[in-house]
């Protein structure tokens, strides 16, 4: 799982579209419309993704999005492994801040939590996914939440259908010389 912020742009002026011999143009104005946070969630070996765009990215936002993920996504998992990285709003704390204290319990008891070392970011593969994502979707300026929204679902729909798995090639043997100095010596 892994969130980034997002630019809403809108355009002062319509493009000129494109015609045979010659590309769309675009003015270089834009409008801002706000910002939003993209959730991006990734299960690498089904070959499933979901991503979502939210006004915040704050604690509440982040439990609803863990509840959608164990209610919706997975109801019948006993555990979900949820790989992330350690920003303040990832743990079950921000549970108990968005659900009564039985409806928390009920979603923490299901979450097998493990955060990415610090500067690992090239170790989260959702963090992955959103920089395909930010290539194959956002490249442009896109002006409102629900058009992002849209968006979001059509990439979504494309990729899962796809069931494009990912193989991660990088072994423990690869880990402990890469990442040696979080390894205790004995």
């Amino acid at each position: 799982m892994d969130e980034k912020p997002y630019q809403m742009l809108g355009q002062v002026r319509d493009p000129i579209p494109a015609v045979p011999g010659r590309d769309r143009r675009e003015d270089n104005e834009y409008v801002r419309s706000g910002t939003c946070s993209i959730f991006c969630w990734v299960e690498p070996l089904a070959g499933w993704r979901r991503v979502d765009a939210r006004p915040h990215r704050t604690r509440i936002d982040w439990a609803h999005q863990v509840q959608q993920l164990l209610t919706v996504d997975y109801p019948d998992a006993e555990a979900v492994v949820l790989v992330m990285d350690n920003l303040n709003t990832h743990g079950t704390s921000s549970l108990y801040e968005a659900f009564d204290p039985a409806t928390a319990f009920a979603l923490a008891q299901r979450l097998e939590i493990h955060h990415t070392p610090t500067h690992g970011s090239w170790l989260n593969i959702a963090e992955i996914e959103l920089s395909a994502l930010t290539r194959h979707c956002l490249d442009r300026r896109i002006a409102d939440l629900d058009l992002l929204n849209t968006e979001l679902a059509a990439w979504q729909t494309a990729v899962n259908a796809d069931q494009r798995q990912i193989q991660w090639h990088f072994t423990t043997a690869d880990a402990r010389t890469k990442l040696r100095h979080l390894y205790p010596m004995n």
